[in-house]
């Protein structure tokens, strides 16, 4: 497996690709005027308890108030001392203007505020520390049980049986030496005293600590085994990148490298192509079947359509080729596309329970490898594969689009037909309330053809019912549903 990441650079943005044998598997944008808070810790304070949802509202300084549940507050927050902390109804673990020490899990999306937690977590390159929660934890993802132990073993000799803080040992951290280990553990250490210490005087809405920037973060959270190397058009950023990687990941030193090519970097590799098409609802099929996807707000939907494939043998055999290209398709458009929450897929009817079962063995095995947590049901009664996947930040679309001003997200406009009648029934309305000599029309082009051509008639016999003549007036800033009927 060949992979590349490309990070491209400019004053207002950073965007890292990562790149699997010319084939884009994600896409990372940060901007300068908006980023992402996922990680940032600050001192708080309770505006809201809401017994009702469990919840509280938090002052932590950012646009809107955010959001914290209590399933996640640390148990050290309780005020009551309880035996079973946990289980404590949230009026009795928080109060209104109480100062709270908190972290961004989920940055705000639409109309919703960002969410929090107490359990303060902090990454590095091999391990993620846990305030307050002793103990040791290993990756899933390392899948050998003698490395599980070993490191197992040269973390918990690293912490000490005193140690009121525990980890997470990485992905990343398969290999890793206990040189290594330890390098990352009192770096770790250092920087959650800073935070400790900082919290102290704080005063609520504080910032107290602030996670890496995009460019730095992909040589912490992306630079794994599977990475040949990592390519940035920019001078200035790769000294920077190379002088972090000098200080804490001294074995990416070597992969990183410097384009300096007058080509854009994006358009070298293609990528610029694959965002834009990663924005269309429409995603074609290498058999000639597509997919068509929808984001709401309430989920993400998936249907998968065979097109002009009509296969060579039976239907069903068409009908299970098509479902087992869609699948390798999802997988890939879900990661480019960070689709998280509830995601539907409507596959086409299969008749065979073994095709069913080997599609949904293949999308199984395909998000397996998706770096982000994935569950999958079975198949539904009616056919349908439900799917959750974990969001903390917000999809592609919503990243580089916003709603359409002319129909407000809907994705579709009203018909000039439609627009007509609708100017009918108001010129009958305002007739029927004020005396006017005649009426003027204000519509966009397409509306006052269609008036003029084949509705003239019909304007015709309007004219003689009212007893007043009508005119129209093309006005080319007014949008296809816009129209104003003026009395003269």
């Amino acid at each position: 497996m060949s992979q590349e990441i490309l990070v491209n650079i400019t004053p207002q943005e950073t965007r890292v690709a990562l790149v699997d044998n010319g084939s884009l598997l994600e896409v990372h944008i940060e901007r300068t005027r908006s980023r992402g808070l996922v990680g940032n810790i600050y001192q708080g304070e309770v505006v809201r308890v809401l017994p009702g949802m469990q919840a509280a509202f938090i002052e932590a300084g950012l646009t809107r108030t955010a959001f914290l549940h209590t399933s996640d507050i640390a148990s050290s927050q309780a005020l009551l001392n309880t035996s079973e902390p946990d289980l404590a109804p949230i009026q009795q673990r928080l109060r209104e203007q109480q100062r709270i020490r908190v972290q961004v899990i989920k940055d705000a999306m639409g109309n919703k505020g960002a969410r929090l937690t107490t359990q303060i977590s902090i990454p590095s390159r091999y391990m993620v520390l846990m305030v307050d929660v002793p103990g040791v934890g290993v990756s899933a993802r390392i899948e050998k049980s003698a490395e599980r132990e070993r490191l197992k073993a040269i973390t918990t000799e690293l912490i000490g049986p005193d140690c009121a803080h525990g980890c997470i040992l990485r992905t990343a951290a398969e290999g890793a030496d206990s040189a290594a280990l330890a390098r990352d553990w009192e770096y770790l250490q250092r920087l959650w005293q800073d935070i400790d210490k900082r919290t102290e005087t704080a005063q609520p809405a504080t910032l107290l600590h602030t996670d890496l920037a995009l460019m730095r973060r992909v040589l912490r959270d992306m630079v794994g085994e599977t990475i040949e190397r990592v390519r940035v058009d920019s001078r200035e950023a790769i000294t920077q990148m190379r002088r972090f990687a000098e200080a804490f990941l001294p074995d990416v030193l070597t992969r990183l490298e410097h384009y300096p090519g007058e080509r854009p970097i994006f358009d070298l590799y293609g990528v610029e192509d694959e965002i834009q098409r990663a924005l269309q609802r429409r995603v074609s099929l290498k058999s000639g079947g597509y997919l068509i996807i929808d984001q709401t707000e309430a989920m993400t939907t998936i249907d998968v359509n065979t097109g002009g494939y009509v296969g060579h043998r039976t239907l069903e055999e068409t009908l299970f080729k098509t479902n087992l290209e869609a699948a390798q398709a999802v997988v890939r458009e879900l990661r480019l596309r960070n689709l998280g929450g509830i995601i539907i897929v409507d596959f086409i009817d299969m008749e065979d329970t073994e095709h069913q079962r080997q599609v949904l063995r293949a999308l199984e095995k395909g998000v397996a490898r998706d770096p982000v947590r994935t569950q999958i049901s079975e198949v539904s009664a009616l056919g349908l594969v439900e799917m959750t996947r974990k969001r903390t930040r917000e999809s592609l679309e919503h990243v580089l689009c916003d709603p359409c001003p002319i129909c407000n997200g809907r994705g579709v406009l009203k018909s000039a037909e439609t627009v007509i009648h609708e100017i009918t029934r108001e010129i009958l309305r305002e007739a029927r309330q004020f005396e006017m000599a005649r009426l003027l029309v204000l519509a966009q082009q397409d509306v006052v053809d269609r008036a003029l051509g084949e509705e003239r008639e019909s304007f015709a016999e309007l004219e003689a019912f009212i007893g007043k003549p009508i005119a129209f007036q093309a006005e080319p800033l007014y949008n296809p549903e816009q129209f104003d009927v003026v009395l003269m």
